[in-house]
């Protein structure tokens, strides 16, 4: 579970309900209106139905389990298993990994090691493994689009929403102690769309494309460290290769974890 992306949502959340509160003269029955919550919520949820095929919209419920529990891989356990995995090429050959096989948890490293085994050319494997790298970063670019979309759309329901209450107080004009209240209905629409935009979708979009990032960047570590294990390179060659895809801080930190 991403604590930092929970925690986000429930301490924005607490501000408003605070703020609301805290504000003279409000009360919290004045910001909620079920019709005006309809609106946006349902209003973008139409327009992103319009926007993207059945297929993508089915992908939505993981996309959403994306940002919430990510289960993505860190790159210091995934270059030690690279390594360990190194030593048993360089120590038995390249088919000896085929008995490591069992005790590999990423389908990722789990394919590579495979067509390794399997002998596949270099050139080959690469391309394989680029091509299934790619396919991954568009996945998480079409769940990134659906929440952007999602983001973009909330906003403009909440104002056709307050356009709506203001067309519908301005035609009761009779009763002038009617026009506050339905002024404050009107624009709750647009509180609404500004909220679900601004502290759900678009922080979750940008969530999912670190994550995205951050995936992209560990799986390039496990195809270097792949191809290397299949030319035969010495551990610790492999995993000096694989340390440079780390910020300096981070490297020197495993080489102190080394040497302890």
């Amino acid at each position: 579970m991403d604590k930092a992306t929970i925690g986000g949502l429930a301490s924005g959340v607490a501000l408003l309900v605070i703020a609301v509160f805290v504000a003279p003269g409000s009360k919290f029955s004045a910001f909620w209106d079920t019709a005006s919550a309809a609106v946006v919520v349902g209003g973008a949820i139409a327009a992103t139905a319009i926007a993207f095929p059945v297929v993508a919209l089915l992908k939505f419920p993981r996309v959403i389990k994306k940002t919430l529990q990510p289960n993505a891989l860190e790159a210091g356990p995934v270059i030690a298993e690279l390594v360990g995995l190194a030593e048993v090429a360089r120590k038995d050959g390249i088919l000896a990994l085929e008995q490591k096989t069992e005790e590999i948890e990423d389908p990722f490293i789990l394919l590579g090691i495979q067509m390794a085994v399997d002998g596949i050319d270099s050139e080959l494997m690469e391309e394989l493994l680029r091509t299934e790298v790619d396919s991954v970063a568009e996945r998480h670019k079409t769940g990134k689009m659906l929440l952007d979309t999602l983001g973009r759309y909330a906003p403009a329901f909440g104002m056709i929403g307050t356009l709506m209450g203001l067309i519908i107080m301005l035609g009761n004009m009779d009763d002038p102690d009617a026009i506050g209240p339905g002024m404050a209905v009107a624009l709750i629409t647009t509180l609404y769309g500004a909220i679900v935009s601004n502290l759900v979708c678009l922080p979750l979009a940008d969530k999912l494309a670190y994550y995205s990032k951050r995936e992209v960047e560990i799986r390039e570590i496990i195809v270097r460290g792949i191809l290397s294990i299949q030319q035969g390179d010495n551990p610790r060659v492999v995993e000096q290769k694989l340390k440079t895809c780390l910020p300096a801080d981070q490297r020197g930190s495993d080489e102190m974890a080394d040497a302890a």
